[in-house]
Parts: C-alpha cells; sequence; structure tokens
C-alpha cells in the first residue's frame, strides 16, 4: 500500500473513530499541493472501502452545526479536513450518499489558505472559510474534460497574474467555484460579491503546487480531473470545510 493511500485510509477510521479578492479569484499568489499527486487508484480505493466506521449516516468528522446546513437533497459532499486552524495543510475526501449511509469514494492531500481557516473571512486575511458551500460551476485554461457542471472555459478569464512565478502558472488550468459569497450558476470568474467586496470572494477549488492559497482550496490535476468528471448537478453536490476542530463543533 502507498504512504498517500496508508495516509487516507487512517485518516478515514481517525475521523470515524471521532464519531461525530474583490472581483476575480482568491489569488493562490503561492495557491497550492504538489502537482503530480497520485490521483485515485484500486489502492486508495481499498483504503476507503475498508475504513471503519461508527456511523454510516454521518460524514466522519462533520459535527450537527455543519451537518445540519448540508443541503437535505444533496448526495455529493466534498469534505475539506484542515489540520489545524493555522495551517495551510488539509486533505479532501469526496463522499456519496447512497439511502442513507454517506459513503467515502476517494481522497487526496490538499491546501488551504497559508494562514489557516476562519469563521469570519475578509478579504486579504488568507484564510479560507469555514462552512458548507454549494458547487455549481466549473471553468479553467483547458477544455472540458468532461464535466457535467456548468463548464466555462476561458483561457483569458482563467489566465494567472503576469507576475506569478513558473510554479504558478497552472493553477487555474480547472478550477471548481466554492458558492461562497458568489452568484450560484455564474461561471467562477464572476465578479459579483452579494455581501460585498470586503467578505472576500472568488473562492475556488483549483489545481495545487505545494504551498498555502490566499483562501482558496487546491488539489493535483488528477484529483481536479476525477472530481470534474464525478460531480453531478443532479446530486447537489456541497462543499464542507474547515480544520478539524471547526469541523467537529
Amino acid at each position: 500500500m502507498t504512504v498517500a493511500a496508508t495516509a487516507f485510509g487512517t485518516l478515514l477510521a481517525t475521523l470515524s473513530a471521532c464519531g461525530t479578492h474583490a472581483a476575480g479569484p482568491a489569488r493562490a499568489g503561492g495557491a497550492t499541493g504538489s502537482r503530480g499527486q497520485a490521483g485515485p487508484s484500486p489502492t486508495v480505493s481499498t483504503a476507503v472501502s475498508t475504513a471503519p466506521t461508527t456511523d454510516p449516516t454521518r460524514i466522519p468528522g462533520i459535527g450537527d452545526r455543519l451537518a445540519r446546513r448540508i443541503p437535505h437533497d444533496s448526495s455529493q459532499v466534498v469534505a475539506v479536513y484542515g489540520e489545524g486552524e493555522d495551517l495551510a495543510d488539509s486533505t479532501v475526501v469526496l463522499y456519496t450518499r447512497e439511502g442513507s449511509e454517506w459513503r467515502p469514494v476517494a481522497g487526496w492531500p490538499a491546501h488551504n489558505g497559508r494562514n489557516g481557516w476562519t469563521t469570519d473571512h475578509h478579504m486579504g486575511d488568507e484564510r479560507s472559510p469555514v462552512g458548507v458551500f454549494g458547487l455549481s460551476g466549473a471553468g479553467g485554461v483547458l477544455d472540458d474534460p468532461g464535466t457535467l457542471l456548468p463548464y466555462d472555459q476561458d483561457a483569458a478569464a482563467y489566465a494567472p497574474p503576469n507576475d506569478w512565478d513558473e510554479a504558478h502558472q497552472h493553477d487555474f488550468d480547472y478550477v471548481i467555484a466554492i458558492d461562497y459569497n458568489r452568484l450560484p450558476g455564474t461561471p467562477p470568474h464572476d465578479g459579483t460579491r452579494p455581501e460585498g467586496d470586503d467578505k472576500g470572494g472568488g473562492i475556488w477549488l483549483h489545481l495545487d503546487h505545494g504551498d498555502g492559497t490566499s483562501a482558496c482550496v487546491s488539489v493535483s490535476k488528477d484529483a481536479m480531473e476525477f472530481l470534474l468528471r464525478t460531480l453531478d448537478p443532479a446530486r447537489h453536490p456541497a462543499m464542507v470545510m474547515g480544520d478539524r476542530a471547526a469541523l467537529r463543533a
């Protein structure tokens, strides 16, 4: 079993044991995860399927407060488990609900805001917002990889700023909009901020380059392609995200 698969299996076991900027993207300015990390594999799937669970009707590690905010019609949830309130390392796990049971499908190393997490996000704090958010649209520099989500392919709209270094040049090859302070149903690059610019916006799930982001969540290209091809608007996908303590609260 690979190190990544072992870590993922351990994560799920641990979670189960716990029971229960202005307009434009939140720039990764160091967005992040190591490009080229392995996507889902038979070994990872084995780790998922054999991980113990205490209550299959609950997503591991998610307490009542946030669990109640997951839409009742959502049967796909991307959970982001942050390593700590002030840390940029996290793990992303995709769960699907079959009947009354939530089942892990795949998981990957990830990164979040370089300063960690917050329940009161403001533009420039470089922390990712804790909460439950819809996943209603996607886009990127590259062509649609075969997603069911509305996909906005636009090389100019998703081009990284000219002053970014080489490590960041592919951050927005694929993005999935996280519905924090945005109008669901609009392209990810839409600059409308219903709660005002000070509350930030343009928070995306995007490609990782191995370090913390400005507020986004980042995973490998393999992970992004898997998620894009798996998330289905008919299943009302949502994201629950935060550091582990905040998720359990």
